[in-house]
């Protein structure tokens, strides 16, 4: 029996989504909790900035992982767009721009703590900075970085409830899987706003909340997609890119 290519298409964009939730999953936890939570002492800009200069090898790795991060939600957005643009192309390309902008917040947040290496190699035009005030600026830089990641996290928790919305009509994943998809990307946007627009909102909700929801759902449709693919496509009810809505 001969597969419509149409539908290799489809089963292509979904190993590559699948492989892609979990790649760059598996490489921005490795990145943050393996590399960078041995580097940054918290309250301690002196002991951070030993560790950076005895381990630059190890920096640089970080901000390595990180670009590699980006590269992956790239891969990943335009998968989604190919196995979600015949439910709804115009939901699709939504979802694909504010990821985008997610990924390139996420590119700013690996290029502001670069700045820490030349601020700790100290250059000749440095020297009217002494070596406290440098490591107290490189720690600053440092930080910078978790804070574009959260004035990004409204538009990737937007992008994931656009996705969820369409796998819940699309009936491609199970629908209590879309479903979760909804409310916990749904979830994410609104704590991710209260945070930038409340002070001290992680003290009312920590967090690790505010995004845990959403990573879990997307590791399981990562899963579901690798290793349980699409359901085949009926023979005769492709929908065009142009389609909207079915009766």
């Amino acid at each position: 029996m001969t597969v419509p290519a149409a539908d290799l298409s489809r089963r292509s964009a979904a190993r590559v989504a699948g492989i892609a939730y979990l790649l760059t999953f598996a490489v921005v936890v490795s990145a943050n909790f393996g590399i960078f939570a041995r580097l940054s002492v918290r309250g301690d800009a002196t002991a951070t900035a030993h560790n950076i200069l005895a381990h630059e090898a190890l920096f640089r790795l970080y901000l390595a992982c990180n670009t590699l991060y980006v590269i992956g939600v790239v891969v990943l957005l335009t998968a989604l767009y190919t196995l979600l643009a015949p439910v709804h192309r115009s939901l699709a390309l939504l979802a694909a721009v504010l990821r985008l902008i997610f990924g390139l917040m996420w590119l700013l947040a690996t290029v502001i703590p670069y700045f820490v290496l030349r601020l700790l190699h100290g250059a000749a035009y440095l020297n009217v900075f002494e070596t406290g005030q440098l490591q107290a600026l490189g720690k600053l830089y440092l930080g910078g970085g978790f804070e574009t990641y959260y004035v990004g996290l409204p538009f990737y928790g937007m992008a994931s409830t656009v996705c969820s919305y369409l796998w819940l009509r699309s009936g491609q994943i199970p629908r209590w899987l879309a479903a979760w998809g909804v409310i916990a990307s749904g979830w994410c946007v609104l704590t991710a706003v209260a945070f930038i627009a409340i002070p001290h909102f992680e003290k009312i909700v920590n967090d690790w909340l505010f995004d845990s929801p959403m990573a879990l759902f997307e590791l399981a449709v990562g899963g579901w997609l690798l290793f349980k693919g699409l359901p085949p496509e009926p023979s005769g009810e492709s929908l065009s890119p142009d389609t909207t809505s079915r009766s």
